[in-house]
């Protein structure tokens, strides 16, 4: 009874959660509202310029952390290498921390650019798969809580029709904005090029490119895909491409770069569904030939060498034992037993 009170009074821990957000979003809409007065190249110009403005916090502590890495590289007293390393998980968590306080900062202003964004696109038509589409998307407050919670890392469940396409955009682009690059995993071929079409003009508005990863494409079509600032695919390709930069011999042989923010889409399909299914590679074979009928004559050469010495050696002990020879009959039993 006095938990059901509770909960009635407190709501359950979803809804505490998403009551969490609610004045995050309430300021983006402050911040989009004062919007509308702007540029399209004043929006773009102050996109730019917190990018750079994210880039100056988190540039330095990377360029410190691979410093250290080169070093714990090439070091070979096994005491100092301990050092490095708990120097290094330090520089790790620091830069973890440090990227997670300016993004959160910035996100306010940047969801509030973006849903001016869509506001500007509202009437022009793309092409989609083939299909012209006219663009009518702005994001609803429910649009903009779902990518609140994508951006903090929670598994977020939405109604068919909510808009999840739109939604991932936000966490996406503000992700984005570190310029490591960033991926959006969905179930087949079909939604990763249909998505990243759709999408595109949010991020082509601001400068920012996006690449798709399906099926079929060579290495050079898959390491430009990796190389923009927004990367769509399929589950499987992207675990396909790992495995294959796992067996490379050589960097220029990779195509994914460090990873850094993905967004899966059915997540509970691909991460638990699917990942019942290993994904299996090998590598290829350099020479696939059988030297049996090569190797099998000189093979039966020795083997018949071998047989006549061993033939010779068995008669000439058995002669001495005939003769009496002691020692050669306790030698001789010993070879014949074996």
């Amino acid at each position: 009874m006095l938990n059901k009170l509770l909960q009635k009074l407190m709501g359950d821990r979803q809804s505490r959660e998403l009551r969490d957000f609610y004045p995050l979003r309430d300021k983006i809409n402050e911040v989009f509202e004062t919007l509308s007065s702007k540029s399209d190249e004043e929006l773009r110009t102050r996109i730019q310029e917190i990018k750079q403005e994210i880039l100056s916090v988190i540039q330095p502590l990377e360029e410190e952390y691979n410093e250290t890495m080169n070093i714990f590289q090439t070091e070979a007293n096994e005491s100092k290498k301990e050092s490095l390393r708990n120097q290094l998980d330090a520089q790790k968590k620091n830069l973890k921390k440090m990227n997670q306080e300016i993004l959160d900062f910035h996100l306010v202003e940047v969801y509030a650019i973006i849903k001016d964004t869509c506001r500007r696109l509202l009437g022009q038509t793309f092409q989609v798969r083939g299909n012209e589409v006219t663009w009518d998307m702005v994001p609803f407050d429910v649009q903009l809580v779902g990518g609140i919670a994508l951006h903090m890392g929670i598994i977020t469940e939405m109604a068919t029709g909510e808009g999840k396409t739109l939604v991932a955009t936000l966490p996406l682009f503000l992700n984005a904005l570190t310029g490591r690059g960033v991926h959006l995993v969905t179930v087949n071929d079909y939604l990763a090029l249909r998505d990243s079409e759709w999408m595109s003009p949010i991020f082509n508005f601001h400068g920012m490119e996006v690449g798709c990863i399906t099926t079929g494409l060579d290495f050079e079509q898959r390491k430009k895909a990796y190389s923009k600032d927004v990367t769509y695919g399929m589950n499987s390709e992207f675990g396909f491409d790992y495995l294959r930069d796992n067996m490379a011999v050589s960097p220029q042989q990779l195509v994914q770069r460090d990873f850094y923010y993905a967004i899966v889409d059915e997540v509970d399909s691909i991460l638990i569904d699917e990942a019942r299914t290993p994904l299996i590679i090998s590598g290829t074979v350099a020479q696939d030939k059988n030297f049996f009928l090569e190797v099998k004559p000189h093979i039966a050469k020795l083997v018949h060498i071998q047989g006549q010495m061993v033939s010779g050696i068995l008669a000439e002990i058995r002669q001495m034992m005939n003769e009496g020879d002691t020692d050669s009959i306790n030698l001789g039993k010993a070879l014949l037993k074996v």
